[in-house]
């Protein structure tokens, strides 16, 4: 990953992670009469993992951009870490790094993330940025100049021990409102209800668990009360779920209050023009970085103006998803906030639900706080992409995701019925046909059939209910099944002098099976991609299965996709949930000097026990350095049959990659995945010495990956 150079020739305001990621328009793409449409989602803080509860909403976002685009629309999609706030200055200061360095890392872990579960961003960005900061003032002054700002003494809630102001989310108790207790100091998570941090009943410091004390503080407000009859209209228009307006009229109801959008030093932020100490609360530029990230994407794009996209009474498209646990900012304070600077409003925010693993919350404690890395390391993100797409509607409801559902839909829907339609055909055009579809069709009403469900499918994505255009597919591709099925072109094969026939109907399942996939192609884009290349042709959009495929060479049929293994499942979750705290040793008492020291005796284990370890011969495919481990070394290994192992090992002092690269080596095979700081090690590589003189294990000239040292 490199540092994007859009800052050259101007001078930098400040330190900042400076990254971009985008994909430009293909050469002659015209634009005339296309739809143009920008997306964003919430953007991830940049404090943590992304886990499959965020994973709902960016496979979400990005399943109806690429269905926009494959529909002929110039969709664009935009996102960007959120960096600021009082979270970021604390785990950097925990890590003895500075605020830049910890967003600097995370962007690259998110990014990868992102990019390894096919999520595609056009831009994927950071609000610690010279754009972000500049359109943060000019949306603050515009305001100022509007009369939108007031100012005055607040009282604050202020760590006594610490000696700093505490943020909201810094400060904990039970909720004013609904009595729930551990509840963070801006807003309850039961009742959803908003108030100040000294509102809260039994409240303390999350930083140091004092309890705060009152301390008064000059702070900044956005004038809310002043657009409460446009935020109704607005909220009102076809722009929210019906359940989410209905739930803002809570608010609009009654009575709003003005927000306060300023923080007192410290602060990992941008500073508030013309008040040294005071810095934009980071709720106030985080949205900002969805214009931030367009912004720095149309410094590279001549197709791309930021002005036509974000002016107001732009004829453009603006779209955001996010979750339903920051509806208030994005609903009430955004919208308001871009009609006081003269900017356009979204045309319509889409709220989806959480995720709950086995029915029940994520939780650590149960292995089901699973991280995007762990998923990865065990599965194929298309599976999740699939379940996901299975089960999402355009309501606000949660979601499950149930592995025992899980593995039975991906296998049955997946594997099953599409897959299988391609995997049962092509073998028999091969052989009869050289790999050449026959001229015609047996059944070309049933092809103009499916093709006719387009726009009906086209519709259920559109609007964001992909379980029931999902629905509509799996039928098709039960009838297409149904068909084949009923044609058995494997007994027809047996049979003197049918071989056309036998071609024939192989045709007609290979077209069926173009229609089907090219409508889940925003679903499966590297199955898609591997369709293509069998299918032999340029691109799968919804236009271009209009006519059917006749007389046409195929490619070379490579697998689509694997079964989802229930042992891989199993491996994740295990994988997944923390090792047992080990209970801290006794200070060890001094001896008297003179008292001689009794030899310590090693633990003892039983015969059984250590013919239980599984050693295995296993080639060193991938080593690298690890960042930030001063003895440890990132090793991918071959296993034979036991697939692909990955491990980190203390052997830097004595190893360097290049030492080990191509070599075999000698691994623990059975021993249990350990989470560490870095990552998940699925093993030990067999190495003796101290920490000065170490020497791998080799095993016997001769040995292959996967056999077994006795």
């Amino acid at each position: 990953m490199q540092a994007n150079s859009y800052l050259a020739g101007r001078k930098p305001q400040h330190k900042q992670v400076n990254y971009a990621f985008f994909h430009p328009p293909k050469k002659n793409e015209t634009r005339m009469s296309q739809r143009e449409i920008l997306v964003t989602s919430a953007l991830p803080y940049a404090n943590g993992d992304i886990h499959l509860g965020h994973l709902l909403e960016y496979l979400q976002t990005d399943m109806w951009v690429r269905f926009q685009n494959a529909r002929g629309n110039m969709c664009t999609y935009v996102c960007a870490d959120d960096t600021h706030g009082t979270a970021i200055t604390l785990r950097a200061e925990k890590e003895g790094i500075t605020p830049e360095q910890l967003i600097d890392r995370v962007h690259g872990e998110h990014y990868q993330d992102f990019q390894d579960f096919l999520i595609k961003f056009d831009n994927y960005y950071s609000t610690h940025s010279d754009e972000n900061r500049e359109l943060a003032e000019l949306i603050y002054k515009r305001c100022k100049e509007g009369g939108f700002i007031a100012t005055r003494d607040v009282k604050q809630a202020y760590d006594p021990e610490k000696g700093m102001f505490l943020a909201d989310r810094y400060v904990k108790g039970t909720c004013p409102e609904c009595g729930a207790e551990d509840q963070y100091g801006d807003n309850c998570e039961v009742c959803s209800a908003t108030y100040a941090p000294l509102d809260l009943k039994d409240a303390y410091s999350v930083v140091s668990g004092a309890k705060p004390v009152e301390k008064s503080s000059e702070h900044f407000f956005f004038k809310l009360p002043e657009f409460q009859g446009m935020l109704k209209e607005w909220t009102r228009s076809g722009t929210l779920q019906p359940e989410v307006a209905n739930k803002l009229a809570e608010w609009l109801d009654g009575e709003l209050l003005e927000w306060d959008i300023s923080r007192d030093a410290p602060y990992f932020g941008f500073e508030i023009p013309d008040a040294p100490g005071k810095y934009f609360y980071v709720w106030l530029d985080a949205p900002i970085g969805y214009m931030s990230s367009f912004k720095n994407l149309c410094e590279r794009r001549a197709d791309l103006d930021f002005d036509h996209y974000w002016k107001k009474g732009s004829t453009t498209e603006l779209y955001h998803f996010i979750g339903k646990d920051i509806v208030n900012f994005h609903a009430l304070f955004w919208p308001a906030m871009l009609d006081a600077a003269d900017f356009r409003k979204p045309n319509a925010v889409n709220v989806h639900g959480y995720v709950t693993i086995n029915g029940e919350k994520m939780s650590k404690s149960r292995g089901t706080f699973i991280t995007a890395r762990t998923y990865l390391d065990h599965l194929d993100p298309e599976y999740l992409r699939y379940y996901y797409a299975a089960k999402l509607n355009d309501k606000v409801d949660d979601m499950d995701l149930n592995f025992d559902d899980f593995v039975q839909r991906v296998n049955t829907d997946v594997v099953n019925k599409l897959v299988n339609i391609a995997s049962r055909c092509q073998g028999f055009i091969g052989k009869f046909n050289d790999g050449k579809l026959a001229a015609e069709l047996p059944e070309p009403q049933m092809y103009a059939d499916f093709v006719a469900k387009s726009e009906e499918i086209a519709e259920r994505f559109e609007a964001r209910q992909f379980s029931a255009g999902v629905r509509e597919v799996m039928a098709l591709a039960d009838r297409a099944n149904e068909y084949i099925q009923a044609q058995a072109p494997w007994k027809l094969a047996k049979e003197e002098g049918k071989g056309d026939e036998v071609v024939a109907v192989c045709s007609q399942g290979i077209n069926l099976f173009r229609v089907l996939l090219t409508w889940l192609t925003p679903v499966l884009p590297n199955m898609a991609a591997k369709a293509q290349s069998f299918l032999n042709v340029a691109d799968l959009n919804w236009g271009s299965i209009e006519q059917p495929l006749l007389d046409h060479q195929l490619g070379k049929f490579e697998p689509l996709m694997q079964r989802v293994d229930g042992k891989a499942v199993a491996k994740m979750l295990e994988a997944n949930k923390p090792a047992e705290a080990e209970k801290p040793a006794d200070k060890p008492k001094k001896k008297a000097k003179k008292e001689k020291q009794a030899p310590e005796t090693p633990d003892v284990i039983d015969f059984n026990d250590f013919v239980k370890v599984d050693l295995r011969v296993a080639k060193v495919v991938k080593c690298d350095h690890v960042e930030g481990a001063d003895k440890l070394l990132s090793v991918t290994l071959d296993v034979g049959e036991l697939g692909e192992r990955h491990v980190f090992s203390g052997i830097k002092a004595c190893y360097q990659p290049e030492d080990l690269l191509g070599k075999n080596v000698v691994l623990v095979a059975n021993l249990a995945p350990r989470k560490m700081k870095f990552g998940m090690s699925e093993g030990m590589i067999l190495a003796s010495g101290d920490d000065k003189n170490i020497s791998v294990v080799m095993p016997p000239e001769g040995a292959k990956p996967g056999d077994r040292i006795s």
